[in-house]
């Protein structure tokens, strides 16, 4: 994903279209043609999209905290879809992960937000992989339409203190 961040009264259209384009366009083209080839198999399967807790609302994030959302719900309305073929749609929404994304905040701002995670880490991408291996998997074969909020806890209610 990309983001391409600013306040309402700042953001550009392009910035607005680009971060809809890669972030949810993507999501819909990519699985698209996943599931009309799972569906030529004949066997089922599994689609696991990422959103981000932004979906939920963050300042500066119209594009991205949209796209994230719109993300969330092509998930519920193609798990109501495709459960008929026995194809499960998942999605994981993180928080703050180390990834080349984050690494460009300023120190001073991640620590702020750190601060306001219960669990007072940043996550790793294998907190995210661990999950996404589990949806994929046979063993969560009656897992459909969910979003899987993978924060330390900082979506949970009550956090930042």
């Amino acid at each position: 994903g990309i983001i391409r961040d600013g306040l309402l009264s700042k953001l550009t259209e392009e910035q607005f279209d680009e971060v809809i384009r890669v972030n949810l366009k993507g999501v819909f083209a990519v699985t698209q043609a996943a599931v009309a080839a799972m569906r030529a198999h004949g066997k089922g399967g599994s689609v696991v999209s990422l959103a981000s807790i932004s979906y939920l609302g963050n300042v500066g994030q119209t594009n991205y905290a949209a796209a994230k959302a719109g993300v969330v719900g092509m998930t519920r309305t193609w798990a109501l879809e495709l459960a008929r073929y026995q194809i499960n749609v998942n999605a994981i929404a993180p928080g703050l992960i180390d990834t080349q994304m984050t690494q460009s905040i300023p120190a001073e701002v991640k620590e702020k937000f750190i601060a306001k995670i219960p669990m007072r880490r940043i996550g790793k991408p294998e907190d995210i992989a661990a999950i996404v291996c589990f949806l994929a998997s046979d063993e969560a074969n009656y897992v459909t339409g969910q979003c899987i909020q993978i924060d330390g806890g900082l979506t949970t209610g009550g956090a930042g203190g």
